[in-house]
């Protein structure tokens, strides 16, 4: 966004000002963008969001007021009040100079509404880092200039695409401290883009941008940096994507069934993805139970369809056994079902993750056992993943989970909501890691070999139909066919395994 753009903004200071849940006077995106800050301590992060803040005229009298007041004595160079002050509302934040807590803010432009969460960039409240970046479209990472990339710059950007995340923009922050030194820019924006490359990440915007002085901010910085034809923080945060929950069908967690009278029996929760309408016909998971969808109810309307986002009851068309948490879902799109997954975790308690414990296991509105086996641990320095019998605190690990019951996940990269877990210590109730799933694990299937033959272990579904195939029928007498328990099925794999 150009300067004159930022200045007719200006002149309507309510349009800016208004919350993002409020309908825009003007087309744009609907949804609010949801972006994070991270990177490493002094990198500048509060002090960014809080020059965003004040040149979108998204601070308000009041707000303006205290913090020139609370800025007393803290002025920079160019008389300006200390921006992260916006930010940082503990008093131990605002006494040590750092962040701690998330903290949220909201603002608009003529073009769209945004959520930014900034988070702290110590290595102790990486938990909150994840927190911020659990919900997040985008994230903005900052580099020191005249620092370049650091070990904690690694682990966020790390755990920003283990939670998801595909944009980035680079924020080459203090580049004024640099003289605007184009070479350390562009050298700083080559280690991170192979480093995004490794982790999978291809959309990756770098700014060079001065958060004290608002170059490349909200305003352009051509005049001290006539090198950089690239876009602004703002033009980059208005052409952004939001992440979509329509890549798996419809999902409903059960959160509550309602029965305020004899007559009527309604499943309450909010949709977790896809779209659903009267008509439509539906499993409920664990039990696998078919029904047609009769009714959709809200507080105050009864409604012709929900999509993901909409808190609804749900009005089935016969009785059917479901309980809060369980999962209502597009009987030709359901989540994985199954006893054993693959996920990546984030440890964030001191003791770590012990190999063996049983862990409370909540996603949604469903909490159940389970036991976790630690695989492997990224070390971020060469991003390799090493062989791992524990998870220390900020390890970031992957793991086997095993249920008592049966569970139902999503994986992450297809739905957010669904594919999202945290661990809860029985003894202490603390959450002692965050993570995502990333496959069913084959619990049921296997190869092994026996003297001269090749013994498959698969699910009696996959078997039946391998054993329809042509290639298995024109050699039919070749083969033996045993039919075993699922118990022995598992033996066979966990003997692999090992």
């Amino acid at each position: 966004m150009t300067a004159p753009a930022i200045a007719t903004a200006a002149l309507d200071e309510t349009a800016v000002a208004l919350p993002v849940q409020e309908p825009a006077r003007v087309a744009r995106d609907s949804r609010p963008l949801r972006l994070i800050t991270c990177g490493s301590v002094d990198d500048g992060k509060s002090t960014l969001i809080g020059r965003l803040l004040w040149d979108t005229k998204a601070v308000k009298e009041d707000q303006a007021a205290s913090l020139e007041r609370d800025s007393n004595g803290k002025q920079n160079d160019l008389g300006l009040p200390d921006f992260a002050l916006l930010l940082d509302g503990l008093q131990a934040e605002r006494e040590q100079g750092i962040t701690i807590d998330v903290a949220y803010r909201y603002f608009s432009t003529d073009k769209r509404s945004f959520i930014v969460a900034d988070t702290p960039g110590h290595e102790q409240y990486t938990r909150n880092m994840a927190t911020g970046a659990s919900t997040a479209d985008l994230a903005v990472l900052l580099v020191d200039a005249r620092v370049g990339l650091l070990e904690q710059t690694r682990r966020h950007a790390t755990i920003a695409t283990l939670m998801g995340i595909r944009q980035f923009v680079l924020a080459v922050n203090k580049i004024d401290l640099t003289n605007y030194d184009r070479s350390r820019f562009e050298q700083i924006s080559h280690e991170f883009k192979e480093l995004a490359l490794s982790l999978g990440v291809r959309q990756v915007t770098a700014i060079p941008v001065s958060a004290l002085k608002g170059e490349n901010v909200v305003y352009d910085g051509r005049a001290s940096m006539p090198w950089y034809e690239g876009p602004t923080l703002i033009e980059v945060l208005e052409l952004a994507t939001t992440r979509s929950a329509q890549t798996v069908g419809f999902r409903l967690p059960v959160q509550r069934v309602s029965r305020p009278g004899e007559s009527f029996r309604g499943y309450q929760g909010t949709v977790a993805g896809g779209s659903v309408k009267p008509g439509d016909s539906v499993v409920i998971l664990p039990s696998g139970m078919v029904a047609n969808v009769t009714k959709i109810v809200t507080f105050d309307l009864v409604r012709n369809a929900a999509v993901a986002g909409d808190a609804i009851t749900l009005v089935l068309d016969r009785q059917v056994d479901v309980s809060r948490g369980d999962t209502i879902a597009a009987i030709d799109s359901q989540p994985m079902t199954g006893l054993a997954f693959d996920a990546q975790l984030v440890a964030l308690q001191p003791e770590g993750i012990q190999p063996g414990k049983r862990y409370w296991l909540k996603s949604g509105s469903r909490r159940q056992r389970v036991q976790v086996q630690p695989i492997s641990q990224l070390d971020l320095n060469s991003g390799k993943w090493n062989h791992a019998d524990e998870l220390p605190m900020n390890a970031i690990g992957k793991v086997h989970l095993t249920f008592d019951e049966q569970a139902i996940f999503d994986a992450y990269e297809q739905n957010r909501t669904t594919g999202a877990l945290i661990l809860i210590d029985p003894d202490t109730n603390n959450t002692v890691a965050g993570g995502m799933i990333t496959a069913k694990r084959a619990a049921l299937s296997g190869i092994h070999t026996e003297d001269s033959r090749v013994i498959l272990s698969l699910p009696a579904d996959l078997a039946d139909q391998l054993m329809a195939t042509e290639i298995f029928a024109n050699r039919r007498e070749d083969a033996e066919v045993r039919r075993v328990t699922a118990a022995r099925a598992i033996e066979i794999v966990d003997a692999i395994d090992e």
